[in-house]
């Protein structure tokens, strides 16, 4: 008879064999918690996500399943890149770079001492950049040698981006600014705008599309010149996508929804809506019309862009969602945002965030457990309600200086007060 452990390794090879092999269709599970970064290969024919389970996973979209599932970093996998010779890098909020070839890190880079949130590798192949919330852009030679640190941002840096021409190198920030760095060592060009940016993408002409706390989408010229606006969302924007023959740009918000925007006219076309959101990525597939997006359910999505209709078997909500049972309650949709990172209860798994669970009456940064950042444990802070509100009030930036939590305001007073009695419900011990 086969001993316990012959027994448990082989049931851990079988479900890892179920997880690579079993068909998703058009819809792709494989993660344990919400998707937080995705890219798409030149040719379509492969994917890669990261999530906050400290994974990321190699999909094949021609069989709609992972191929490899890539272990390393010691928490959220924010950024993903995928390059045409097959390799791919992962950035984490550990402040790692890895690149991987045939499924193992080839190499790790290391620098950053804040969370990764975006990477980009340059027009040629040569360069990878990355953002933290360190306040710097680190340029890296992909074969190796020491990193250039671009200095600058007053605040964390949440987007960077190449131009097309490969000439420089464009970030954005809280701070709110947008900079446009050359990469002959001239200084950047600096544009500052109403509200923090989170996001940027730019398209095949050099266009930049920027995308803000505010739920605005905003155009500059690739010499940073101001080339109008669209209001895309209520909430703020946290991921930013334009198709590669730049006719259209997708705008995620962080409550619900994808706008679809015609570049060209600067109009709103679309918005989708349904199962699957909140989304925290979005990618165009090369055929410009198909968009892949992952979220808070764990799960990656095909969407038509251009109808707004989701691509093969959609699933539905499942009963395991952590909101079910306050179906109908105005502070659970308010907090659906805010599920990707925070769990109500003390099991329900890893997330970027502590959970939520006894928060009435404990002081800031004293959850065990938890590797709270050290400006947060200097607060003096006890959360009650009037607390929680006076936080989405006047955004976490000003109100929990040196948090790792996004920038994010609920302007409604009426939605700040039915989000303080759904955890007042919800969180209790």
């Amino acid at each position: 008879m086969p001993d316990l452990l012959s027994c448990l390794r082989f049931f851990v090879a079988f479900a890892l064999l179920a997880v690579l092999t079993a068909p998703a269709q058009a819809q792709l599970r494989g993660h344990g918690g919400p998707v937080r970064a995705l890219a798409v290969s030149a040719d379509g024919k492969e994917a890669i996500s990261g999530s906050f389970d400290t994974s990321a996973i190699v999909w094949s979209m021609e069989r709609n399943s992972a191929e490899r599932v890539l272990r390393f970093h010691e928490s959220a996998v924010n950024a993903v890149v995928m390059l045409p010779d097959g390799r791919v890098i992962t950035g984490g909020e550990d402040g790692k770079i890895a690149v991987w070839q045939d499924g193992q890190p080839q190499r790790v880079l290391t620098g950053h001492t804040a969370p990764i949130v975006s990477i980009a590798v340059s027009p040629d192949g040569n360069l990878i950049a990355s953002a933290s919330w360190d306040r710097t852009v680190r340029l890296w030679p992909l074969n190796g040698g020491e990193p250039r640190v671009l200095e600058g941002h007053q605040q964390n840096v949440n987007g960077v981006a190449f131009t097309p021409d490969g000439k420089a190198v464009v970030s954005v920030s809280y701070d709110p600014q947008l900079r446009i760095w050359p990469l002959d060592n001239g200084a950047p060009t600096i544009v500052t705008v109403a509200t923090p940016l989170n996001a940027v993408a730019i398209a095949k002409d050099g266009e930049i599309v920027a995308g803000g706390a505010d739920g605005t989408v905003r155009f500059f010229s690739p010499a940073g010149e101001t080339r109008g606006q669209v209001s895309a969302s209520e909430t703020p924007l946290i991921g930013i996508a334009v198709s590669a023959d730049g006719s259209l740009v997708a705008a995620a918000g962080i409550r619900g929804s994808v706008a679809i925007i015609e570049r060209a006219s600067r109009k709103l076309e679309r918005t989708l809506v349904g199962p699957g959101l909140p989304v925290w990525a979005a990618a165009f597939m090369p055929d410009n019309r198909t968009l892949v997006t992952g979220g808070t359910d764990r799960t990656i999505r095909r969407w038509n862009a251009a109808t707004g209709e989701h691509i093969g078997t959609v699933a539905m909500a499942s009963s395991d969602d952590p909101l079910a049972a306050y179906a109908g309650h105005r502070g659970a949709e308010v907090f659906r945002a805010c599920i990707a990172c925070h769990t109500l209860t003390p099991d329900e798994g890893t997330r970027a965030g502590p959970t939520l669970h006894g928060i009435f009456g404990r002081r800031i940064a004293t959850l065990p457990g938890y590797n709270f950042s050290p400006a947060l444990k200097k607060l003096d802070v006890v959360w009650s309600p009037e607390t929680v509100a006076k936080l989405f009030e006047v955004g976490p930036l000003q109100y929990t200086p040196g948090t790792k939590m996004p920038e994010q305001k609920i302007g409604s007073a009426e939605d700040r007060q039915a989000l303080v009695e759904f955890l007042q419900k919800a969180t209790a011990k």
